[in-house]
């Protein structure tokens, strides 16, 4: 027989699971209506400096739309064991069974930290399209700018930062038991700090798309179940590290070939 417990975390997994699948979808959909390249770079043959140059608001709302539905088609997933275990504290400390609504905002304010990353991601490509750095297709940077950045969250992968980052990510229980807050705003809350942390963990992983495509799906992909295993996984820490030494090795080449070869 079914309990009540079961039906709230079915419905709860149900309702996360629903998310990442429209956002996947909606990531499939764009992926699909953009140029080929070799039509892109006919396009920008055609177009005048200006023309180039010219990013107005909306492109930036189309550009942070992307950004945010990218950012809740990777990040929903690794956060569903938070989500789950926030609810069934929550269900642990109040009789009430007032469980939907706190589990609903403890998510939305994780959410609102990664669409604030969207927002400076947005801001970052906006500018880096501005300084003529894009490629045809508005998605990815040159060699030497996109080496630097996988160097960077090569690096990053090691640090005692993502570290800390990580360890919140990775303990549920502990986070939750260490930062829990009552009150009306206390779900909201505890999901902005969770989401500060991830953000911290991951940020730099999910700016590598600068360097390898922000639409290429196959990498947006990987770095979902990277992130995921390091969160899951008992040796998960390992695997980004090691990750983290392959991004870092490739973008070194990168560097190095572009000032060899100019």
């Amino acid at each position: 027989m079914l309990t009540l417990e079961r039906a709230q975390r079915h419905l709860i997994i149900g309702a996360l699971v629903m998310i990442a699948a429209l956002s996947w979808a909606y990531m499939v959909y764009l992926a699909r209506a953009m140029p080929p390249m070799s039509d892109a770079m006919q396009s920008m043959t055609l177009l005048t400096q200006t023309q180039l140059t010219a990013w107005g608001w909306k492109q930036f709302f189309l550009a942070f739309a992307m950004w945010a539905v990218m950012m809740a088609a990777m990040m929903v997933p690794s956060a569903i064991p938070m989500v789950l275990f926030y609810a069934r504290l929550r269900r642990g400390r109040h009789s009430d069974m007032a469980l939907y609504g706190p589990t609903t905002l403890f998510s939305v304010g994780y959410l609102m930290v990664w669409t604030g990353f969207s927002f400076i991601a947005t801001l970052l490509q906006w500018a880096l399209h501005d300084a003529a750095l894009l490629s045809p297709t508005m998605t990815q940077v040159g060699p030497m700018f996109g080496g630097i950045l996988l160097i960077g969250a090569g690096v990053l992968q090691w640090t005692s930062l993502k570290s800390v980052c990580l360890r919140h990510c990775r303990t549920p229980l502990g986070f939750l038991m260490s930062r829990w807050r009552d009150g009306r705003a206390g779900p909201l809350l505890m999901g902005l700090e969770h989401g500060a942390y991830c953000t911290g963990c991951c940020g730099a992983l999910m700016l590598v798309l600068f360097a390898v495509g922000v639409m290429n799906l196959l990498w947006v992909a990987a770095l979902s179940a990277l992130v995921l295993t390091e969160k899951i996984m008992p040796s998960g820490r390992w695997l980004g590290r090691a990750a983290g030494l392959g991004l870092a090795s490739w973008g070194m080449w990168m560097v190095l070939t572009q000032v060899a070869y100019g």
